[in-house]
């Protein structure tokens, strides 16, 4: 499994060899910066948990793609997806079934718009229970290709029950068993688990900053970063036997 490290100062960013930026930290930004290899996300989970919508249209985004993708080795960039949670859902009164349109409306819009563009865009596959993100792969249809690198969208705050995480993830191989699947925002608590690593070809995280932040130590110093990748890369894994 790649792991590709959150970093939100970019200084930062050419101190570890695979980092996950927001465009949120690059909107307002004027200069190139120093980077290895990196994915761009959309910042869906902030911009919708806040505002009910993308603050960027998918030309919009995509010329930010086009505009960034000098820098470093841009590998992906997500998709403007749409979370389903369940607060967030009632708060915008919109449904799972609404959300994963939306994404998968959201994700060909931004195709045609970088189709004279070399970096693939990541689609993000979107639910709620497990069994709503496999039909929300084959609401993707042959969108999907062969081997597609894809999103899992609004797991983060499952990453306290490991269980349900790997569910979700069985529902989806079971469906497409050829999907490389990239994790957001998956913690240590999921991560030691060897069935979801298995299932994983990839995953991000920030977690090291927010806990810099409650322990009262340095978020800004890259170290930090460094060392909690190196944790995450070398923990001792445990089996699941279920």
């Amino acid at each position: 499994m790649i792991f590709f490290t959150g970093i939100h100062n970019l200084t930062h960013a050419s101190k570890v060899d695979y980092s996950f930026i927001s465009i949120n930290r690059l909107i307002k930004r004027k200069k190139d910066f120093g980077i290895r290899t990196w994915i761009m996300d959309s910042g869906a989970f902030s911009q919708v948990l806040t505002e009910g919508e993308h603050s960027l249209t998918a030309k919009e985004y995509a010329d930010q793609i086009k505009r960034w993708s000098r820098c470093g080795i841009l590998v992906r960039a997500v998709a403007q997806d749409y979370i389903c949670i369940d607060s967030i859902l009632e708060k915008l009164g919109r449904t799972v079934e609404e959300h994963q349109e939306m994404t998968i409306r959201n994700y060909v819009d931004l195709i045609q718009e970088t189709k004279d563009c070399d970096v693939p865009i990541m689609p993000v596959l979107q639910g709620y229970e497990p069994e709503e993100y496999a039909t929300h792969v084959q609401d993707y249809g042959s969108l999907l290709k062969a081997n597609a690198w894809v999103g899992i969208g609004s797991i983060a705050r499952k990453n306290s029950n490991p269980e349900l995480v790997l569910n979700i993830l069985n529902a989806i191989d079971e469906v497409r068993p050829d999907l490389r699947l990239h994790g957001f925002g998956i913690k240590k608590t999921c991560l030691q688990d060897s069935a979801i690593r298995d299932r994983l070809f990839s995953a991000d995280s920030m977690a090291w900053n927010y806990a810099c932040r409650y322990e009262n130590r340095n978020p800004e110093d890259y170290k930090e970063a460094l060392k909690f990748k190196n944790r995450i890369e070398t923990m001792p894994v445990q089996i699941n036997f279920l």
